[in-house]
């Protein structure tokens, strides 16, 4: 059996997680969560990087950091993970649901400009699959208007948009470390950077539960206080210790994703036009991470025969999100969708193949012939 997706093990994990438990600071902010924090800042780089317990509790800081009030909007793509909606309706917000451009998946930038009023405050693009938005068309809409950026590069680690880092563009960025991701803490983890520094001592505080407990630590001051309300969203030790080993094997981990997405995409885009299918399209500005690849089938009802028949030989690929607006949450927003309603149509034509880091050439190859052998067994029935 060929599984959708298996957990990523470089190999110095435990032995990190070992040293971190044998230090005896297991609660988080110790010498793990300080190397990931620096390594990320140089790599990417950014400002002011946290770790956090979840890509969600990134997204919930942020809007908390952004002082998110009843009655503000929100602007989020219909097609995306409930969190980047939760984490600002929890918050009061009222959100906006746009459609999306289908050949990225990504939120639709004419749309999302027909979705702005005076109660907008925040935007949130979505970087489907480690595939940029268009961030500089984005960038115009929001600036001349004061609209705060949220990035959730939840699938975006080491993705780039004309060579800056997806998460350090805009003002606010939320990465996720769950065990689907490229590198993961353990399980669960994420991040937020802040890329504005003036929302970088709000975030310091608000994370550690109102505390000015990070200049504590500093030595700054003699002793922490409560500052304000605030909530706990640091990563535990042990899981920035877990973490710290896959960071240290990126390069590795990100050479063994690429070499099996070009290859689905090298061989897939043998077929053709006689097969029906269509391949991700990636932008010439933007690199991604091979964190997902997507078919999208005729429709409905083929993507649950393909499924059926993968399944039947033993591969395991699966559909992704259903459109936001389209469940009982969503309907209470404010949707700004194509008249063709784009994010419905394409969501229920995807498919996503199975990609992870020890994945053998063996195993995509068999993938791919049976998605060979599946559609021209179709062909000869026609």
């Amino acid at each position: 059996m060929i599984p959708f997706s298996v957990p990523t093990v470089a190999g110095s994990e435990l032995q990190y997680v070992e040293q971190a438990v044998r230090k005896g600071t297991l609660s988080g902010d110790g010498e793990y969560t300080v190397l990931c924090q620096n390594w990320l800042e140089r790599k990417l780089p950014a400002a002011k990087v946290f770790l956090t317990p979840s890509g969600t509790a990134a997204l919930d800081l942020a809007a908390l950091v952004l002082n998110i009030q009843h009655g503000d909007e929100v602007i989020v793509p219909s097609y995306t993970y409930v969190s980047t909606a939760n984490a600002f309706l929890l918050r009061g917000a009222s959100l906006v649901f746009v459609d999306i451009a289908p050949e990225t998946m990504n939120m639709d930038m004419e749309k999302l400009q027909d979705a702005i009023t005076d109660k907008t405050r925040v935007i949130v693009p979505v970087h489907y699959a480690g595939v940029a938005c268009d961030m500089d068309a984005l960038l115009h809409i929001a600036t001349e208007r004061g609209i705060y950026i949220v990035e959730d590069a939840a699938q975006g680690l080491f993705s780039t948009y004309k060579g800056r880092a997806l998460g350090t563009i805009g003002h606010i960025g939320c990465f996720s470390f769950h065990e689907s991701k490229n590198v993961t803490a353990g399980g669960q983890g994420g991040a937020i950077l802040i890329n504005d520094p003036g929302l970088v001592e709000q975030a310091e505080i608000i994370k550690d539960k109102g505390t000015n407990r990070q200049k504590f630590l500093r030595g700054d001051v003699a002793h922490y206080t409560w500052q304000q309300a605030g909530a706990s969203y640091t990563l535990s030790e042990i899981q920035a210790a877990y973490l710290w080993g896959q960071l240290e094997a990126s390069d590795c981990i990100q050479s063994q994703r690429l070499e099996i997405w070009n290859f689905y995409y090298r061989e897939l885009s043998k077929l053709g036009d006689d097969v029906p299918i269509v391949l991700p399209s990636v932008p010439s500005y933007c690199q991604h991470n091979a964190h997902i690849f997507f078919i999208r089938v005729k429709d409905g009802a083929q993507r649950r025969e393909f499924i059926t028949a993968m399944k039947d030989a033993g591969i395991t690929v699966l559909a992704h999100y259903s459109p936001l607006h389209s469940t009982v949450p969503g309907a209470q927003g404010r949707h700004v969708l194509d008249r063709q309603d784009l994010a419905t149509r394409e969501s229920e034509r995807l498919v996503r193949l199975p990609i992870f880091y020890t994945m053998t050439m063996e195993q995509a190859r068999k993938v791919v012939e049976t998605i060979k052998w599946y559609f021209m067994r179709r062909l000869t029935r026609i």
